[in-house]
């Protein structure tokens, strides 16, 4: 439920942190190197780097709301709920509230279990940008996390809906629909951006989750798959 990497640093996110690094060395003080750096360093996995670049900007830039905002989310992807939620609160006010922010708020707070409260953030946010299909995906998790399985499938099938839905909010609608148990069902729908073997795999792997978890009782699937 995370912000997604641009396209180029996705591809080669090693390169666009060598890149962005030298700019960043170059001038440490540069907000726009620094977040972009930090977003190819958790690209690559290196969060807890990310977080100490990001500290540093916002030690540099503690008025600058873009640099509070990569903080927030590099720390809630490094597992720091508490001090994410902390830093994110700083970077926009009640008067002047960024829907992005409250979406990572709400992510957060999901992570920490705090699913009503996160369930409000989301509603606010889309107060600002009614039916932005990110933020309908963000809900429709947290209905799922909540165990409320079909408010999440009608918030997700909404979201999918929307011009502008990113491949990933039909993933989270083909997850919800396999925590059903309709695996045939979930397949079609993750085979829409996913190769068949592929979309087959996930919803496998899901199944197995599941059981190992006792989450709930599933059918047995009928499909192949290997390792997703």
């Amino acid at each position: 439920m995370a912000a997604v990497p641009s396209s180029r640093d996705d591809a080669d996110p090693r390169g666009a942190a060598s890149a962005w690094g030298e700019r960043h060395r170059a001038n440490p003080n540069d907000p726009v190197a620094a977040i972009n750096y930090a977003q190819a360093l958790r690209a690559s996995g290196q969060r807890s780097q990310a977080v100490a670049v990001l500290e540093q900007a916002a030690l540099n830039n503690p008025k600058n709301n873009g640099v509070l905002g990569a903080y927030g989310r590099a720390l809630a992807d490094a597992g720091n709920y508490q001090q994410a939620l902390d830093v994110l609160n700083q970077a926009h006010t009640p008067e002047r509230p960024d829907w992005r922010i409250l979406s990572v708020q709400g992510a957060v707070l999901d992570q920490m279990g705090r699913h009503d409260e996160a369930q409000r953030y989301y509603a606010t946010a889309l107060k600002i940008v009614p039916d932005e299909p990110s933020v309908l995906s963000n809900l429709g998790l947290s209905y799922a996390l909540s165990k409320d399985l079909v408010r999440a499938e009608l918030t997700l099938r909404k979201a999918v809906s929307r011009p502008g839905a990113e491949p990933r909010v039909r993933q989270n609608l083909a997850l919800v629909v396999g925590l059903q148990g309709r695996f045939a069902e979930a397949e079609t729908i993750a085979r829409a951006d996913l190769p068949p073997d592929l979309a087959a795999a996930n919803v496998a792997y899901l199944r197995q989750m599941l059981a190992q978890q006792n989450q709930i009782n599933l059918p047995a699937s009928t499909s192949k798959a290997g390792r997703s």
